[in-house]
C-alpha cells in the first residue's frame, strides 16, 4: 500500500488484502497468482489513478511529460512529492474523503497553472480555442469533439480560475487517461517496487522500461500474461528493500 498510495496502511484495507491473499491457505499457486491481483490492484484502485495518476495526467497536459519518454517523465522524486500533495489525508470509502481529494487537486491544479513555468508556456493573452489546443498537443493526444468543446467550456471567461478548469478538464479525459494508461503502468513499476527512476543504477539506461513498455502492448495490457508485475516482486532488486534473499 505504501509504494503505490504514498500512506500508511488504514486497518480496514490492510485486513481486506491480506486476507485476500491468506485465503489461499498453502495453495502456491493460488498465493502467486493473489500476490500479483493484489499487486496491480492498488495501481487500478480510484484512490491511485486520482491522486498519483492525477499527478500524472496533469504533468503531461500541461508540460509535456510522458510516462513512455525518458527525456520528458516525471521524475520518481516529483512523482512523490506531487502524489503526496494530491493524496494529503485521502483515503478512498472513509469520511469526507471525496471532498479532501476534491480540495487537493484543485489547489495542485492552481499551483500549476500559476507556476512561472507554465504562466512561461502559455500567454496569458490565449483565446480559449488556443489554449486548449495548446494543452492537447503537449498531452500529445488527439481529443474527440465533445472533449474539445469540454475544455472551451472550462476555459470560460479565462483567468486563472478558467485555465485551471480546462487544465483540469483534458488532464480527466477519457483519451489521456488512455493514452497514459499503460505507460505509466510500467514507469509505477519502476517508481512503486524499486523507488527509482527507470534510468539510474543498476540500468543506467531506459531499456529496462522499454522492454515492459513493448511486452505489455504485446499482450494487449494483460499484465498477467505479460508477467510484468510478477517480476518486479519477486525481482531481487525489489526484494532486497526488505532483507529477502
Amino acid at each position: 500500500m505504501p509504494d503505490f498510495l504514498n500512506r500508511e496502511d488504514d486497518s480496514i484495507g490492510l485486513a481486506f488484502w491480506t486476507n485476500n491473499i491468506t485465503s489461499c491457505g498453502t495453495d502456491a499457486s493460488c498465493i502467486e497468482r493473489k500476490r500479483i491481483d493484489t499487486s496491480a490492484a492498488f495501481f487500478l484502485s480510484i484512490e491511485f489513478q486520482e491522486t498519483g495518476g492525477f499527478a500524472i495526467r496533469v504533468q503531461r497536459a500541461a508540460f509535456g511529460k510522458k510516462s513512455a519518454d525518458a527525456s520528458t517523465r516525471m521524475t520518481y522524486l516529483q512523482f512523490i512529492h506531487d502524489a503526496r500533495f494530491v493524496g494529503d489525508g485521502v483515503v478512498v470509502g472513509q469520511p469526507d474523503s471525496d471532498t479532501r481529494l476534491e480540495a487537493n487537486k484543485q489547489a495542485y491544479i492552481n499551483q500549476v497553472v500559476t507556476s512561472p513555468a507554465f504562466t512561461s508556456m502559455y500567454a496569458s493573452g490565449l483565446t480559449a480555442d488556443q489554449f486548449v489546443d495548446a494543452l492537447f498537443s503537449s498531452a500529445g493526444v488527439t481529443p474527440t469533439a465533445s472533449e474539445h468543446q469540454a475544455a472551451i467550456n472550462a476555459f470560460g471567461g479565462g483567468g486563472t480560475t478558467g485555465r485551471a478548469a480546462a487544465l483540469r478538464s483534458i488532464s480527466d479525459s477519457d483519451s489521456l487517461r488512455t493514452a497514459e494508461f499503460s505507460p505509466s503502468f510500467v514507469l509505477m513499476q519502476y517508481y512503486g517496487y524499486l523507488r527509482r527512476n527507470p534510468t539510474d543504477a543498476p540500468d543506467n539506461n531506459d531499456n529496462g522500461y522499454q522492454f515492459w513498455m513493448t511486452k505489455l502492448n504485446n499482450f494487449h495490457g494483460d499484465f498477467r500474461q505479460a508477467e510484468m508485475v510478477k517480476a518486479f516482486i519477486l525481482s531481487g532488486e525489489y526484494r532486497s528493500r526488505f532483507g529477502a534473499p
